[in-house]
């Protein structure tokens, strides 16, 4: 039924949260988790999907030649730059970093494409 709705209905009128429910039988008033709704659904966390998106492009950036203008706007910062005072946000290549050491990645498999894809693969549950 869900496939029928999806063909039949026009993107404005649907809803996720209807499809869901009505893949689920369950209810606003149900109250339950979307942690709870993501398992049964089979879906993956969207944090690990949010850090296998960015280590992804970090792949595709670090297999262009060091002539690829993607490596003048990313790989390379200016340090001469007042931050301000409150804390630094963070930037593009600090949480890249940050995932490659939470995931226990290092920068070298990049390179090869079909290991650095099965690296930092998310299964779906």
């Amino acid at each position: 039924m869900l496939a029928y709705k999806k063909a039949t209905c026009p993107a404005t009128e649907c809803s996720r949260d209807a499809d869901v429910a009505v893949v689920l039988r369950a209810h606003k008033e149900d109250r339950v988790w979307n942690e709870v709704i993501w398992d049964r659904v089979g879906v993956a966390p969207i944090e690990e999907k949010l850090t296998q998106h960015r280590l992804r492009w970090f792949g595709h950036v670090q297999r262009r030649s060091p002539e690829a203008p993607v490596h003048n706007g990313v790989l390379e910062r200016v340090d001469n730059v007042k931050r301000g005072r409150c804390r630094p946000k963070l930037t593009w290549d600090e949480s890249v970093k940050r995932d490659l050491k939470d995931w226990n990645i290092s920068k070298e498999i990049a390179l090869d494409r079909s290991a650095w894809r099965l690296a930092i693969n998310v299964p779906e549950p």
